[in-house]
């Protein structure tokens, strides 16, 4: 019923949504001279902030066209090199192949789409040759196409770690770390030739008994059950995965607002103030971060279900009790891939040492293999997008990964 009643209230707001729309887009055409005049300029501004204060359910196109590597422009196009009812991986092809190290990105299924992370794609493609997992609305999946819950991740990302071959690095940001690690680590077990180069973890949540926050709190007090009861609604009739039960994203996107709900309107604020003063390109910059974040996608009850009990109630992987088809996963064996883990100072969802928690598990990585990186002053969302990313984070990643581009037996 919450779905149903989500879908008539977005469908009563619609009129409202478009016709600001209809009337931001016209004022935009107005001369400087006419847009400029404190009435027009507070309507405009106005007409801007309701307009971006609505959600979408489709993936945004990740909008990379081009990139610049060693002070030379690339044609980029997407190609879908592997696909099934639950995920695809896109190739970013460049127009020349220049031979550069393979990077599979293992994008979140976490209520948003991979191109949340599409400032960490280009800054990869830079210098790498860049595959990256996205993970399918779970509405648009028909539910004859069956379940899928945290082992299918798991054995997705190692199906996807095979087909890429060897000498791929994988990346994981946020959700993906703890599934990522464990299939690295089950590859390492089974002596997989495709096994990765290198592994490295951003932002995510390896072991949330470590300075607990809100999230995790909240996580902790309540049985599976309140979570099953409370959060779990089935897709309506009017969409491809029609009696689907999931977890949908404008439940997950509210809670997260929620949690800073004076930074949200500060950046409302920051909008309207930009468009009145006529800074159109700091207006766009929030636009641009609203227009993804609202971007939402309904994620696989059983796969949220799994991730709630395991990562974040009884946190099996960091205890060594999380088994994969019967198996126990056991981190120690990963031997041959190197680790870096990155955090954000300031990250109220994954909170710092929670991610760094993977060194200890791999116990058996050399030291000279392995690397952690604490940035200081950015929360979340700045540990992969932002200033700080491009001019801080980034080079060490990259630094890490051309290090670390061969094969090293201990």
């Amino acid at each position: 019923m919450l779905y149903a009643g989500y879908e008539i209230s977005r469908w009563a707001a619609q009129p409202a949504l478009s016709t600001s729309g209809a009337m931001a887009r016209t004022m935009r055409g107005l001369p400087r001279s006419i847009r400029s005049k404190p009435l027009v300029s507070h309507a405009w501004a106005a007409a801007e902030v309701l307009s971006s204060m609505h959600a979408t359910h489709d993936r945004p196109s990740f909008g990379i066209d081009s990139v610049w590597v060693d002070a030379q422009p690339y044609d980029v196009t997407e190609r879908e090199t592997s696909f099934s009812p639950f995920a695809s991986r896109i190739h970013f092809r460049k127009s020349v192949d220049l031979h550069q190290p393979k990077v599979l990105v293992v994008g979140p299924l976490s209520g948003h789409f991979a191109t949340l992370i599409r400032p960490t794609i280009k800054s990869l493609l830079s210098d790498f040759d860049v595959h990256v997992i996205t993970w399918t609305n779970a509405r648009d999946v028909p539910l004859e196409k069956g379940s899928f819950g945290l082992e299918d991740y798991i054995t997705h990302v190692m199906m996807e770690l095979r087909e890429m071959g060897p000498d791929t690095h994988v990346l994981a940001v946020c959700q993906p770390a703890a599934p990522v690690l464990a299939a690295v680590s089950l590859l390492a077990q089974q002596d997989d030739a495709a096994q990765p180069l290198s592994m490295t973890l951003i932002a995510g949540p390896i072991d949330t008994r470590i300075n607990p926050n809100q999230v995790n709190e909240f996580a902790m007090k309540k049985p599976l059950s309140y979570f099953e009861k409370r959060l779990i609604h089935a897709v309506p009739g009017s969409y491809p995965g029609a009696g689907r039960p999931v977890y949908p994203g404008f439940i997950q996107l509210g809670a997260f607002m929620s949690m800073n709900v004076g930074r949200h309107i500060s950046k409302h604020r920051e909008l309207f103030n930009a468009m009145v003063g006529g800074d159109l390109r700091q207006a766009q910059v929030v636009r641009d971060f609203y227009d993804e974040y609202g971007a939402i996608m309904d994620v696989y009850a059983e796969f949220y279900l799994d991730t709630v009990d395991q990562v974040f109630q009884r946190h099996l992987l960091p205890k060594g009790e999380m088994l994969w088809r019967g198996e126990l996963v056991d981190p120690s064996a990963i031997r041959r891939t190197a680790l870096l883990t990155v955090e954000g100072e300031k990250d109220d969802i994954c909170s710092p040492g929670q991610n760094r928690a993977a060194h200890d598990l791999c116990s058996n990585i050399p030291a000279h293999m392995r690397a952690d990186h604490l940035q200081p002053g950015v929360g979340h969302y700045g540990a992969f997008s932002g200033s700080r990313w491009e001019a801080e984070i980034y080079p060490v990643v990259r630094n890490f990964i051309n290090t670390h581009n061969t094969v090293e037996v201990s």
